[in-house]
């Protein structure tokens, strides 16, 4: 049997540089209260949003990562042909193939890189971070770049009281690459697939589409969440994750700079800060407010608003954590870059 020669890459990680896209339409509560007979005040108490980011026509999934992605890359100090695959974190790229990070990766003008999407919902810029860390680890890539990319508003009911107001579009990127010393934590993750039904695309494609038998609504599938269900199980069941990942990077609570959760809603947010009993130091995202809940994007996005503002310095110690449909769940320490 001949010898299989292994790559070895390097020795640690981190975060080189990020970037974001944000839609430049801005949509108050009161847009939307009319349709699911709610008010201002329902919003802002049941979830804290006051108003989010809506996608025009000409903000594509594509258009947004594209954007989002030149920031990280510059930022990281890189030229595009760095890049060495291309990591895509999204529910809302409506074909079901070719991946969009192809085209993306094409668009940037990386030298062939390899490019895939991911489904994880919610969580999928942390599962993307995790497994960018161990590729450039493993050594089958030096640069990752990592995006978290959504424009739910294609699949969003706004007659439907329980997500017509919650969620929104965006695009966050990050570069990935090598580090004489750790800046990106082991992750942890998992999902709870007995709860799969908690959040999820409404219609399968069979009942739009029809069969032999049976003809198709010709209406596009929507998101559907039971709100309370999962704002129970995310208050809680995710302080346990996240208080993992703190002891699996060896951080304590007391050397915690930043907590970056996903944006799904100011309640949960706050129960878990709560529960995880974070000092009045740790300085907390609060991005859904103005942005609404970005599933893939809500994690960058708010994360580079924080960097941007001043509220995370470069050096500071970040706990990243996501959940959503599934129920999947990652969760990280990263140093900010």
């Amino acid at each position: 049997m001949a010898p299989i020669t292994a790559t070895t890459g390097a020795p640690h990680t981190r975060i080189m540089g990020m970037g974001s896209y944000r839609p430049t339409r801005l949509v108050p509560n009161s847009e939307v209260v009319d349709a699911i007979a709610s008010s201002d005040e329902w919003i802002q108490q049941r979830s804290g949003i006051k108003t989010r980011r809506w996608a025009g026509p000409e903000e594509s999934v594509q258009m947004m990562s594209v954007e989002a992605s030149r920031i990280a890359i510059e930022r990281a100090g890189l030229e595009v042909g760095e890049i060495d695959c291309v990591l895509v974190a999204t529910v809302s790229h409506l074909l079901q193939t070719p991946a969009v990070a192809t085209a993306i990766a094409h668009e940037l003008g990386t030298d062939g890189a390899a490019a895939f999407d991911i489904s994880a919902a919610c969580a999928g810029f942390c599962h993307g971070i995790a497994m960018a860390s161990d590729m450039v680890r493993a050594g089958s890539a030096r640069h990752v770049l990592v995006i978290g990319v959504e424009r739910l508003t294609d699949i969003l009911d706004l007659t439907d009281r329980g997500t017509a107001f919650i969620f929104a579009d965006g695009a966050g990127a990050a570069v990935v690459g090598p580090s004489d010393t750790p800046g990106i934590g082991p992750v942890v993750w998992g999902s709870d697939g007995e709860q799969f039904d908690l959040i999820r695309q409404r219609e399968d494609w069979r009942d739009v589409v029809g069969t032999e038998t049976q003809p198709g609504s010709g209406v596009m599938p929507h998101l559907t969440m039971q709100g309370n269900p999962v704002f129970r199980w995310a208050s809680f069941a995710m302080a346990k994750i996240g208080q993992q990942a703190l002891d699996a990077a060896g951080v304590s609570l007391d050397e915690l700079d930043v907590f970056v959760p996903h944006q799904a809603n100011m309640r949960i947010i706050d129960a878990m800060a709560r529960s995880m009993k974070l000092p009045a130091s740790v300085r907390i995202a609060r991005d859904v407010a103005d942005q609404g809940n970005t599933s893939a994007a809500s994690v960058p996005l708010a994360l580079d608003r924080m960097m941007l503002e001043g509220e995370a310095r470069s050096g500071d110690t970040a706990l990243l954590i996501a959940f959503g449909a599934g129920l999947a769940y990652a969760a990280q320490v990263v140093t900010v870059p």
